[in-house]
């Protein structure tokens, strides 16, 4: 059979989608990607689909299909597995002109779903003539390449400000991915995952930022001229940082540095270590029964400093869970203060250094020993100290 491509453009436009189970709940993300307005007729809707209602990203009719609710739509999507109920629905199409997909039964459909991958503005979708694991082979083989090397887009401007995660390079987004092997300039802290930095094009300007000379603040005031002047040149410059931006990131302090200078910043959350390290080491930041609240705080200032913003004796109140992050070095004062502010001697705590990586090491103890604890065994930054009950419960 031969086919003709096309790209539908949706946006604004009646699609109806006959069915409200699984395969429904697949296809219609795609569809409110593509702005189409949504119709979904079906006697039951799934708990996704139904959130997809109530947010008026589409309407429901709870009834079975009728030949006339294809009038006035541009496509019908089957999405049910009763042969004789899909037959109705799609000669009800055929008879107004209306392409219809049916889930069911491919052969008796007018129009496809391909197997389809994304990257920003590039769509590449495959037909299969019948084969759909082709298909998707042909697509993931595209995908791979676009990841590797993707094409040029006027798209990409500006600053664009992406999470790594905690350190395993497998944990940063997708689209961090993508935009980090689309980038001209890529400035990025100690933290990040070093084998991200392997896979850069040859021609990208690597700025290691942990090298920048002068004090904290100077060196920061250095990171954001950076970013502005190589964005205003017309670069797309990719800001890489440990976990995610806005945690204890900085990132806001480069947001409004580019903002100042007209720079435009797109933000690519990170998977923060401050949950990340918790649960690869084996324990939940929250666990019904046992914290219903964790509350994440700096520890690079001492409790005792005037420059401290936390609110220690509040910390000292709360039965959740408190995740400690850059807080080693000031680990026996901060255990102290807590336990002077009310938290018991005998609360569980877990150091896990490096989390995520293939050096990840792991400590458990209690508020009372944990400062001795670290020392003796020779843990180091970066670390996660988690302090509550969830450090017991697995």
């Amino acid at each position: 059979m031969s086919l003709y491509p096309l790209a539908l453009r949706l946006a604004g436009r009646r699609v109806l989608v006959v069915g409200g189970g699984a395969v429904a709940t697949r296809r219609v993300p795609a569809l409110i990607a593509a702005g189409a307005r949504i119709d979904i007729v079906a006697p039951e809707l799934t708990p996704a689909l139904q959130g997809h209602v109530d947010a008026g990203r589409a309407t429901w009719q709870a009834r079975r299909f009728e030949p006339a609710d294809v009038v006035g739509a541009w496509l019908v999507q089957v999405a049910i597995d009763d042969p004789a109920a899909a037959a109705e629905v799609s000669a009800a199409a055929e008879e107004h002109n209306i392409f219809c997909v049916r889930a069911d039964d491919r052969d008796a459909a007018t129009a496809w779903t391909p197997a389809v991958t994304r990257h920003g503005q590039v769509t590449v979708a495959v037909t299969d003539g019948g084969d759909r694991r082709r298909a998707m082979a042909v697509r993931d083989l595209v995908a791979h390449a676009l990841e590797s090397d993707p094409i040029a887009s006027p798209e990409y401007k500006g600053v664009a400000l992406v999470g790594a995660g905690p350190g395993d390079p497998e944990l940063i987004t997708v689209k961090g991915r993508r935009l980090l092997a689309a980038a001209d300039v890529v400035v990025a802290d100690r933290l990040v995952p070093g084998l991200l930095l392997g896979d850069l094009r040859p021609d990208v300007e690597f700025v290691d930022a942990a090298k920048i000379p002068y004090g904290p603040s100077k060196a920061q005031e250095e990171i954001n001229r950076i970013l502005v002047e190589r964005a205003l040149e017309g670069k797309f410059v990719v800001r890489l940082k440990g976990g995610d931006p806005y945690v204890f990131g900085r990132g806001g302090e480069e947001a409004l540095a580019c903002a100042a200078a007209g720079v435009p910043v797109l933000v690519v959350p990170g998977v923060t270590s401050s949950i990340a390290a918790p649960a690869l080491a084996g324990i939940p930041v929250t666990h019904r029964g046992v914290a219903h609240e964790f509350t994440v705080v700096s520890g690079h200032v001492a409790p005792d400093s005037e420059q401290s913003l936390v609110d220690w004796p509040a910390l000292g109140r709360l039965r959740g869970t408190i995740v400690v992050m850059m807080g080693l070095k000031n680990l026996p004062a901060i255990a102290a203060r807590l336990i002077e502010e009310g938290r018991p001697a005998e609360t569980p705590v877990a150091v896990v250094q490096e989390g995520s990586t293939a050096h990840q090491r792991s400590l458990r103890s209690t508020l009372g020993a944990v400062a001795a604890d670290v020392a003796e065994a020779g843990l180091r930054p970066p670390a996660t100290v988690v302090i509550g009950d969830v450090v017991g419960v697995l």
